[in-house]
């Protein structure tokens, strides 16, 4: 199915995709690992032990 020009302007989407959400979700994950890691070092430096 081919649409004219003026049909395409009319078009409405755009809603939250799955790509959209994992997005999302990997971005959370990635400011949670980097927190993670910060307040391991903050740790070990207060604490002087190392693994």
């Amino acid at each position: 199915m081919k649409l004219k020009p003026n049909e395409l302007m009319n078009v409405i989407g755009g809603g939250i995709t799955a790509s959209m959400i994992n997005a999302i979700v990997d971005g959370f994950q990635l400011i949670f690992d980097i927190g993670k890691s910060i307040g391991s070092s903050i740790s070990r430096l207060v604490t002087r032990r190392a693994c």
